[in-house]
């Protein structure tokens, strides 16, 4: 039988540690004038490390009998990463978030991976809202480090469901020109209208230094010409067809100068047009269940249009993305929070194991109230394959009182026959009754769902 003394083997190095027995390694870190120095041995740093292992077999030389190094980190810092590389003990839940972060870089950069997955590991389980309230400083620091996927994504994705953590942001100003340019080319920023981006954009540009007056009346020829060249990039990532006649002629028109020729000519050509040739260039969609032309069909059902629906270019609507159980939970709870006193909605749901979307329109509002709400004007569809545009059904509500139901232990629900509704365990109910609210559109009677999402409708400006 083979016995293991790796605790006794640790704790001889934790005492090698302490002690620096027989060190041959200076190691300076922080600045004047709290610099301080570490005791280390060259063979435990090699033998831990592939950046030490790479620095000795490089540059470092002998000064007096000690490899003398100079770090860029605070003492702090490497103390934490010192003692991981001696005996692998670390205590992060004792050091502040900022502390924590303070060691994700160099923990990466020394190849101490075990390491660094676990300090990523403990901010996106422990220090989530720390990250939230410091997004573009740790976006910017673990920007194009693939070690760092998890976090990431976390941070990836919040700012795309809530870009006004970024656009709201002190910081925003002075925020890396590149990571600015992949974030307007995803097609999920969850912003209501296109001229959000390019308001932020203009902002953006002109806190650059030198810093450029946003009243463009101020501006000289030079200011002009530095403008150009700061926007030149993102001019092409600007959906500008989709942003209204109205916003396009008050808020981009001004900075004429700025933008092509051929643009400015192309977006009022295509202005003028009744109907709208196929832009190639699709609406920015925040939805991960369906795609805009969705949108433009549920435009069409809340504006009980029979005949002539409404295409990408012409939705008289914005659709704001409130929840998704995927990310804000799927507690009841969690829906009421995200979705309650907004106003009219929709509720799109994906049947699970399955590719039928289900969903519903309410004109009023999502609330805790426990009434029951009387309109002609909410609806029930689907989509028996989400990705065939011509397998949807719609009914309407048939007017009588209990066309909405708002209850504090219920997520969505339609209808006083169960027309459609979320219980609190997450099934979702749809039963076949004489006393049915909406005409019927055969949706199925019990099923769980993968996910589902519910947007804010609001009327264009």
């Amino acid at each position: 039988m083979v016995k293991k003394f790796c605790e006794e083997i640790v704790a001889h190095y934790k005492k090698l540690y302490e002690t620096g027995i027989d060190y041959d390694v200076k190691i300076y870190t922080g600045e004047n004038p709290n610099v301080k120095e570490f005791h280390a041995h060259s063979l435990i740093l090699k033998t831990q490390s592939e950046f030490f292992k790479n620095s000795f077999e490089k540059d470092i030389q002998k000064k007096d009998g000690y490899f003398i190094i100079k770090l860029n980190n605070s003492p702090k810092t490497f103390e934490v990463l010192l003692r991981y590389m001696y005996f692998g003990c670390v205590d992060l839940l004792k050091l502040k978030p900022n502390e924590i972060l303070a060691l994700l870089i160099p923990s990466d950069e020394f190849g101490l991976n075990p390491l660094s997955d676990y300090i990523q590991e403990i901010l996106i389980k422990k220090h989530r809202k720390f990250i939230l309230n410091n997004i573009i400083e740790v976006i910017e620091s673990i920007y194009q480090k693939n070690s760092f996927n998890q976090l990431w994504d976390l941070c990836l994705r919040h700012i795309c469901d809530h870009p006004d953590y970024l656009f709201g942001s002190s910081k925003f100003l002075t925020f890396n020109p590149t990571i600015l340019e992949s974030f307007l080319k995803r097609d999920d920023l969850n912003v209501s209208n296109e001229i959000i981006l390019w308001d932020n954009l203009l902002k953006w540009a002109c806190g650059q230094n030198p810093i450029i007056q946003q009243d463009i009346k101020t501006w000289e020829k030079n200011d002009f010409i530095i403008m150009e060249r700061r926007l030149y990039r993102f001019i092409p990532l600007i959906r500008f067809h989709y942003i209204s006649p109205e916003d396009f002629r008050s808020k981009v028109y001004p900075y004429k100068d700025l933008l092509p020729n051929d643009l400015i000519n192309n977006i009022f050509d295509y202005q003028k047009l009744d109907k709208k040739p196929f832009i190639k260039q699709l609406p920015r969609c925040t939805s991960t269940i369906i795609k805009s032309q969705h949108f433009a069909i549920f435009s069409s059902w809340i504006d009980k249009k029979e005949s002539f629906y409404y295409n990408l270019t012409n939705i008289p609507y914005d659709f704001k993305l409130l929840y998704r159980s995927s990310r804000n939970g799927e507690l009841i709870s969690a829906f009421h929070e995200a979705c309650d006193n907004k106003g009219p909605t929709i509720v799109i749901a994906k049947i699970k194991h399955s590719e039928e979307i289900v969903g519903g329109y309410n004109p009023l509002e999502w609330n805790t109230s426990g009434l029951w709400k009387s309109t002609r004007d909410s609806f029930l569809f689907s989509f028996k394959n989400r990705m065939n545009l011509n397998s949807s059904k719609v009914g309407y509500s048939k007017g009588d009182q209990y066309s909405i139901h708002c209850g504090l232990g219920y997520g969505p629900f339609f209808g006083i026959g169960i027309d459609l509704g979320c219980n609190s365990d997450g099934t979702w109910i749809s039963s076949i009754s004489a006393s049915s609210s909406y005409s019927k559109i055969n949706l199925p009677s019990i099923f769980m769902v993968d996910d589902y999402e519910v947007f804010q409708v609001i009327i264009k400006k």
